[in-house]
């Protein structure tokens, strides 16, 4: 997160579903259950050249940690964590080691940014990946789904950016400026309005929208 928030949070992708106003009208949301985030270390610009905090989600296993997380861990005090990630936060004295970042620093109605990694698809053509226009379908064609011209004659070479066939998902992707429809910080859950990046289970990280 290079640009500097003031409130963040990691979760886990549940799934997709619907709520109702009270005129009956439907809002597509998707769940998210969101924290309990355990802040690890705090990083300012005296010490580290910038303002940030590092957090952790997700119980793990201790057995599962690798070492140098675990000495992160026993430094902070805190159980095992899966996920460890830091947020540039705009005033970390409001942070503290241990302190637990709950789903209710989002209230319904606020903008905010979702951060994840979009659906592996594997290898893919051009039409597909980059959603090409295909050539006409008749048998006399020979052209249906292929690539077009590659480029120039002279230099004798596929210059760097062109579209191709290739791996196509697997990154990350965010998506601006989505609504909170609503928050349950009981059941650590935040709905949010429309879809986010991600498979089921996906780790995702939600704040302030850069827009609002």
């Amino acid at each position: 997160m290079s640009k500097t928030s003031k409130k963040a949070i990691m979760g886990i992708k549940v799934g997709m579903t619907q709520i109702y106003k009270e005129d009956g009208t439907a809002i597509p949301v998707t769940v998210v259950e969101a924290g309990p985030c355990t802040v690890l270390q705090k990083k300012n610009e005296e010490t580290d050249g910038y303002n940030a905090v590092q957090v952790g989600f997700y119980n793990l296993k201790e057995k599962q940690a690798n070492k140098p997380a675990k000495g992160i861990f026993k430094k902070a005090n805190v159980k095992p964590l899966r996920y460890i990630k830091e947020f540039h936060i705009d005033d970390i004295d409001n942070y503290e080691i241990g302190q637990d970042i709950n789903v209710d620093v989002f209230q319904e109605g606020d903008a905010i940014d979702v951060i994840g990694t979009s659906k592996g698809k594997g290898f893919a053509g051009a039409t597909k990946r980059h959603n090409f226009a295909r050539g006409s379908m008749g048998h006399g064609s020979k052209y249906h789904r292929r690539v077009g011209s590659l480029g120039a004659k002279g230099p004798a070479r596929v210059f760097k950016g062109r579209k191709l066939p290739g791996r196509m998902g697997g990154e990350r992707v965010t998506v601006q400026d989505l609504k909170v429809v609503k928050v349950y910080p009981e059941r650590n859950l935040i709905l949010i309005k429309g879809s986010i990046p991600g498979p089921k289970r996906g780790l995702v990280i939600i704040k302030d929208s850069v827009k609002a």
